[in-house]
């Protein structure tokens, strides 16, 4: 073989270490690079973790049937109506504490923390509004009324007027 013919298949011994020692170089870098961002993730869960949060875990409220919502009343549960006043006028539960929807984050301090809350509205919409604020304002004691009072009333559970 002439040396013209090696140079354009470039096959000689030389040319073939310097492109085996270029992949191998790729190639751990690579393996650097993921590692990296291997201990970044871990670290960013890590941290999230720590710091109770958890983007793949959303804490829910627990939603209450009528029936059940009643048993929680009789046994003294703190229930928030997060209705208008208009609405709470017509109709409430007996020992219920209006606070409109509107109103609720200026006036978290009225609520118990070492109570649980049972959050009421009319169907059910706005009081899991309610109960997810309060949820972020840090309350954990938290359940909505499924269906609202509507439900409550369907069920035929004593209303004040």
């Amino acid at each position: 073989m002439t040396r013209k013919h090696l140079k354009s298949s470039d096959q000689s011994p030389a040319s073939v270490s310097r492109r085996y020692r270029g992949q191998k170089r790729s190639l751990t870098w690579l393996w650097i690079g993921l590692g990296a961002l291997l201990v970044v993730v871990v670290g960013i869960w890590a941290l999230s973790s720590r710091a109770g949060f958890s983007p793949t875990k959303k804490a829910a409220v627990a939603e209450f049937s009528a029936a059940e919502a009643y048993a929680k009343v009789q046994q003294g549960v703190f229930v928030l109506d997060v209705r208008t006043r208009e609405e709470w006028d017509e109709f409430h539960v007996k020992g219920s504490t209006l606070i409109p929807l509107t109103d609720l984050p200026d006036r978290l301090a009225e609520l118990p923390r070492d109570k649980d809350i049972l959050v009421v509205c009319r169907s059910g919409n706005r009081s899991l509004t309610a109960a997810n604020l309060l949820l972020q304002a840090g309350f954990t004691r938290l359940s909505s009324l499924s269906g609202g009072l509507q439900a409550w009333m369907d069920a035929d559970y004593p209303l004040e007027k």
